[in-house]
This record gives C-alpha cells, sequence and structure tokens, in this order.
C-alpha cells in the first residue's frame, strides 16, 4: 500500500466523491492510497496530477455554477435545491408532459427540464426528477417461494428451467398454496461464449433478458414450422439432455441448452408473422429504440467476431461509429433475429407475471437486478460513456475475506449518470419493472457508494466512490411506483451508518437472513421474533449460503473444508457452526415453536428443525416471509459456494432431495414434506 493522499489531493477527492478512508468497523479507519484514489478521479475524467491546480479549478467551477446537472424535488415537499441558488433566481420547468411550469408548482411526477435564470445574468439548465414521497407497499404481508429459475426442471423443460416451468410454477403456488409471490436469480442476457459464464449476476446485458429461458413450445409460430422432423429431432436431444440430468446426475449444462433452443429459434423466425404479432413487433421495436438496436447489434457482432468487443476492430468498438452503422447494415438479418429474440424473452416474462396475478398473487413473479454487467457484454460496449474505464466493482476486506473482493464488473460514472438525468438507469429499471411484480436488488449499498478496484491491482488498493443516493433513491421510487412495483434491497453484510434508514424512510424493504440477526450490539445471541424489522423480506437462508438442512447439521462446514476453503482449523469451524445452530434451536425450543407437523415430523427431526425456523420466521413482524424452495424437500448443496469458480458446480445444480436425487417441479407439487412445511407459513 502506497502513502495516504495529501491534503489538497484528500480535498479533490472529495469533491467528487472519491473517499480516502472507510471504516471496516465503527472503531477502525483504514486510509486509501493515494494511488488509488488518483486513478479513481482518473476514472471519473480528473487528472490529479497537479492536485493544487486541480482543487483551485473544481473550486471555481462550483463556485461558479448555479445548478448541478440532476437535482431531485420530493412531492409534497418544497425542493431542498432552491437554497443553494441565489435570492432572486427564476425557475421554470419544461415537464415531461410537455408543459411549461414554475418550479413553484405543484408538478407531476417525472423527470423534467428545469432552467435557472439568476439575477446576474447567468443561467443554468438542469434535469428534474420529481418522485413520490415513497415507494408503494407491499399489499399486505404474504410468503413466497425463492428460487433459481434453471435449477428448477419440469418434464416439458429442455434440460434446465424455463419461463414456462415458472408461469406453471406461480400458477400452482398462487392457487393451490396461497402463495403471495415467487423470486427468482436474475435472467439477464448472458455472455455468449464457451464455455458461457454460469453466473446469473455477471450478465452481458441488465436491460434486456436471455433467450435461453424461453419456453420453445410455447412460441405462437412453433405449430407452424416448415421443417418438424427437424424440430421433433432437437427435442429428442433436448429430452436427452433433460434425463441425463434427472436420471444420470449430469450437471445443467447451460451451453447445450441454448445450442439446441437457438437451431429451433431459427426454424421458428422463418414463420411469418400474422398481422396481429407484425404489429405487436413493430412497436416493441420501437419502444425498445436505440437501446435495444445497440442490444442485437452486439449479439450479431459477437456472432462474427467473438464476445470480447475490446478485441474487435478498432471501428467496431464505438457503437456510434461509421463502421458500427455500416456493419449493423450489413447483418441486419442477424440484428432483427436477435431482436426478435428479445421480443418473444420479454412476451414469456409478461405472460409469466400474468399468470401469477391470475392466481391471486398480490405481488408476482420478483425479480433481482444483478450489481453490474460483464465487462466484455453488450452493456458495457453500448454505454460505454457511462462507466468507468479501467475500474472495477468490489468490496474492501473486512472480517470474513481479509483479501477482499473484484467482482469483475465495471461501475457506473456517477459524473455521466448525473449529466444525463440518469436516463440508463431510467431505461434499466423501467424495462424490469414491465413484467416485474417487485424488484429484488442486488447490493443495495450501492446506490449510494461503491468500492471501486483498479485493473490490474489486489481489492485491498481500491476506493469507495459515492453516488448521489438520493438521486439514486428518486428515479428508482419514481419507476417503481408508475409500476405499482415494490422494492427488496438486499442489504446483508457491512452497510454504512444510516443507510438502512433512509431506504427504511423512502419504502425500500430490506432483508433479513436468520442466522445472521443477532443482538449485535448486546450479548450476541439470537434476535427474539418481536426484535426484527417489519420492513424486510425474512428468509432462512440465500442462494450464496447453506441450505437449511446444510446449516442444522454442519454439513457446509465439511463441504468447505474438502474444497481447502477454511481459515481456520476444521475443528474450530466445526465448534462454531453447532454452537451457532445449537443457540437457535435452543431459542426455538424455548419458544415452544419446535414440533413436528404434517405427517406427524419427530421434533428431533431435521424436517421439524427446518419447520420451526419457518414458524419463527412467520412470529416476527417481516411483511414478506420467502422459503428456499430446495428447503422444502431438505436440499443440502448451496446452488453457489462463494470462493470458488471451477472447485464446485456453482450455478449448474438441479433442485435435489436430502438423498441428492433430483426432484421436478411435478415432484414438488406432490411432495408432502413441501405441503407440511408451507402449512406452517399459511397458518394465521
Amino acid at each position: 500500500m502506497t502513502a495516504p493522499p495529501g491534503p489538497e489531493l484528500s480535498r479533490l477527492a472529495e469533491s467528487y466523491g472519491v473517499a480516502t478512508s472507510y471504516q471496516p468497523s465503527p472503531d477502525r479507519t483504514v486510509a486509501a492510497s493515494a494511488t488509488a484514489v488518483t486513478l479513481a478521479l482518473a476514472a471519473l475524467g480528473v487528472d490529479a496530477g497537479d492536485p493544487a491546480a486541480a482543487l483551485a479549478a473544481r473550486e471555481r467551477e462550483l463556485r461558479e455554477r448555479l445548478l448541478p446537472p440532476t437535482v431531485v424535488c420530493w412531492s409534497g415537499s418544497p425542493p431542498a435545491f432552491v437554497t443553494d441558488l441565489p435570492e432572486g433566481t427564476r425557475l421554470r420547468v419544461a415537464t415531461e408532459q410537455g408543459e411549461t411550469r414554475s418550479a413553484a408548482d405543484q408538478l407531476p411526477p417525472g423527470v423534467h427540464r428545469l432552467t435557472a435564470t439568476a439575477p446576474d445574468g447567468r443561467t443554468a439548465d438542469a434535469h428534474l426528477i420529481v418522485a413520490p414521497p415513497r415507494l408503494p407497499a407491499p399489499p399486505g404481508r404474504s410468503y413466497g417461494l425463492l428460487v433459481q429459475l434453471y435449477s428448477l426442471l419440469s418434464h416439458r423443460s429442455w434440460g434446465m428451467g424455463d419461463l414456462g416451468d415458472l408461469a406453471e410454477l406461480t400458477s400452482w403456488a398462487g392457487r393451490a398454496l396461497g402463495a403471495g409471490f415467487v423470486q427468482v436469480n436474475p435472467l439477464h442476457a448472458a455472455v455468449p461464449g464457451a464455455p458461457t459464464d454460469p453466473s446469473p449476476y455477471r450478465p452481458s446485458s441488465r436491460r434486456f433478458p436471455d433467450p435461453v429461458h424461453l419456453r420453445i413450445e410455447d412460441i405462437p409460430e412453433y405449430v407452424q414450422v416448415a421443417d418438424p422432423d427437424r424440430l421433433r429431432a432437437l427435442r429428442e436431444r433436448a429430452e436427452r439432455l433433460r434425463e441425463a440430468v434427472l436420471e444420470k446426475g449430469a450437471l445443467i449444462d447451460r451451453d447445450a441448452v441454448w445450442e439446441l433452443k437457438r437451431e429451433a429459434l431459427e426454424l421458428v423466425r422463418e414463420v411469418p408473422l400474422g398481422p396481429g404479432r407484425r404489429a405487436a413487433y413493430a412497436d416493441y421495436l420501437a419502444e425498445g429504440g436505440e437501446a435495444l438496436e445497440d442490444h442485437a447489434t452486439w449479439c450479431a457482432l459477437a456472432e462474427v467476431h467473438g464476445s470480447d468487443w475490446s478485441r474487435w476492430p478498432a471501428g467496431l468498438r464505438d457503437p456510434r461509429s461509421a463502421e458500427t452503422a455500416r456493419a449493423r447494415g450489413e447483418l441486419m438479418d442477424r440484428v432483427d433475429f436477435h431482436s426478435r429474440l428479445a421480443w418473444l424473452t420479454e412476451s414469456q416474462l409478461g405472460a409469466a407475471q400474468r399468470v401469477a396475478r391470475e392466481a391471486g398473487m398480490p405481488l408476482g413473479v420478483v425479480h433481482d437486478l444483478a450489481v453490474g454487467v460483464h465487462p466484455e457484454g453488450a452493456d458495457a460496449w453500448a454505454q460505454q460513456a457511462y462507466f468507468a474505464a479501467g475500474m472495477s466493482v468490489g468490496a474492501p476486506p473486512d472480517a470474513f475475506n481479509a483479501r477482499g473482493q473484484d467482482w469483475g464488473l465495471p461501475p457506473w460514472r456517477p459524473d455521466r449518470l448525473a449529466e444525463s438525468g440518469y436516463a440508463p438507469y431510467r431505461q434499466l429499471l423501467r424495462a424490469l419493472f414491465r413484467y416485474a411484480g417487485a424488484l429484488r436488488i442486488d447490493h443495495v449499498m450501492g446506490l449510494f457508494r461503491l468500492w471501486w478496484v483498479p485493473q490490474g491491482r489486489p481489492p485491498t488498493e481500491g476506493t469507495y466512490v459515492r453516488y448521489d443516493a438520493e438521486a439514486m433513491l428518486a428515479v428508482l421510487v419514481l419507476e417503481a411506483s408508475r409500476a405499482g412495483a415494490v422494492v427488496i434491497g438486499e442489504d446483508l453484510g457491512t452497510v454504512e451508518p444510516g443507510v438502512r434508514e433512509v431506504l427504511r424512510e423512502r419504502g425500500v424493504l430490506g432483508t433479513s437472513v436468520l442466522w445472521f440477526e443477532r443482538d449485535w450490539e448486546g450479548d450476541g445471541r439470537p434476535l427474539p421474533p418481536e426484535r426484527w424489522r417489519a420492513d424486510c423480506l425474512a428468509t432462512a437462508t440465500t442462494h450464496d449460503l447453506p441450505p437449511t438442512a446444510s446449516r442444522l447439521t454442519g454439513e457446509h462446514v465439511e463441504l468447505r473444508d474438502g474444497l481447502g476453503l477454511l481459515t481456520r482449523p476444521l475443528d474450530e469451524e466445526r465448534a462454531e457452526a453447532s454452537a451457532d445452530a445449537g443457540e437457535w434451536l435452543e431459542l426455538l425450543a424455548r419458544l415452544g415453536l419446535l414440533h413436528g407437523t404434517g405427517g406427524g415430523a419427530d421434533p428431533s427431526s431435521e424436517e421439524a428443525q427446518i419447520q420451526a425456523v419457518h414458524r419463527f420466521l412467520l412470529h416476527t413482524p417481516a411483511r414478506m416471509v420467502g422459503i428456499w424452495l430446495p428447503d422444502t424437500v431438505g436440499d443440502r448443496r448451496p446452488q453457489n459456494l462463494p470462493g470458488t469458480w471451477d472447485q464446485y458446480p456453482n450455478w449448474r445444480l438441479p433442485i435435489a432431495d436430502g438423498e441428492g436425487r433430483v426432484v421436478t417441479l411435478e415432484d414438488l407439487a406432490a411432495s408432502p414434506r413441501l405441503h407440511a412445511l408451507v402449512e406452517v407459513l399459511r397458518v394465521p
């Protein structure tokens, strides 16, 4: 680590939101290196070679500026930015609706254009975000299922769970189980390749979904394909893929599934669209505009030049170049193909949400927004101006990871977002809310700040860069309110003081996982249910944590030991895991929650203990309670084991029972164990 920044560099960094230190704990402050700070500033377009001169220029710019690029006004509250303007400044607003209004008027929600004219003649324009004060609240208390969609195979899916399975799951869960929602993993478009990165949290695009999730047979044109024999052969190959997973212990092979579906989609695309379908597709193209055209162009170019756009011919690395425009014209047929895939996928996503609501779910499908995108993917190419070149998002060292983390995701530039009125962020949210009853935001703390790691350097040599949280939240509240959708923030781990309070004030629900809910400011023991927060989604586990059966038995420790992931002796880890589970079981027993139900489960059995854990969640005031779907059948394997890459089959495991036998969607619907667990949460 190099020396900390000097006073001029520190003040310069502060003016751009670049931190010069951070606090891993309330009693400890760690200084960022001058190198990390300088590189972060460089990624923001600031030359800090002469900090004093750069600081003087920055202070002069701020003194002379009437308005920042984007300002926020919460409906029903006076605009705070007015107090920073010279007395007598005139303000006019051009609204989204095309009206000209005074800033003193009651403005409609939206992103408007604000013009300020000072008495000395200076003028300035800014984006004005007007948002409701709070997000919509969940419509009453509900419970739901949490699932990684690829892991949920039915006897109709082609080797991995698909959107047809999602629609079937939501219909059954809503009608037969009384569930209020189904939460899924990010369904964003992946970066194509061999092999494809299986993580749904490192996508090519967050704006567009992945067509690998399509249920091919549900596409209207499927039945009119001119070569049914080829389709039949593809279905037979898909059946072999499915049977290999269901009966032979094979892992989910996303690439093999996509190879079959892509070939089938090429056949389906040859079927002419009927007049109504063609009109609907034309509407989709018009609404998608440049963003859709860019995404489809990247997909077409990736077929020719590979998925890493930084290695494309120089002219094609710029989405606005003449070379790219020429290539788009030459590849127009492939651009249309990928545009059509986006349309078909979004159509099936919308259908799944409609099915969920028709089944009586007050929320329906809860979609997941990944924290960032792959540096080689479509969004990083199309939105280069908004990403910080040479930087990656991660996390600083903490008690759980002394080396810190580098997630390999380029961060958005806060300055460019503000200059655009947060246009790419607004477009992203608007797209997701088209088919989401609620949205889970991974690492919601990223609305406030992100840990930037200079490429080629370890995560320990990064620093925090701050975002305009008020503007980020205003856009989120605005778009969610327009869609009537709920927002859940994943706020696990180290959270900056005050962040949870601000999120709660704006109506963003938190995430509470049982094993982490302890009295950290007191005796450290499990937090009794009445002391849990109400504004949250409460669960027993998540995709990055051991299933509840594994946690209760301590098998997660043995798994990590076998992969060489333990940082302490095995006996120490075993003892700590046993004590942790023991404390929770003791509390469950003391509260009278540890008893069998449904099928006469032995109160000391693992099944009864899992029921007791969820009975406890019901006793908290949490507005939403989630069941990890693998927990319903006693699955012991995590879907993702952080800290591993090829040592563990992350994101490739089908749901299985405690003996490792794969459980299909049809098996789940008939499972006595699942129904017994659901009955725990259906008791008022």
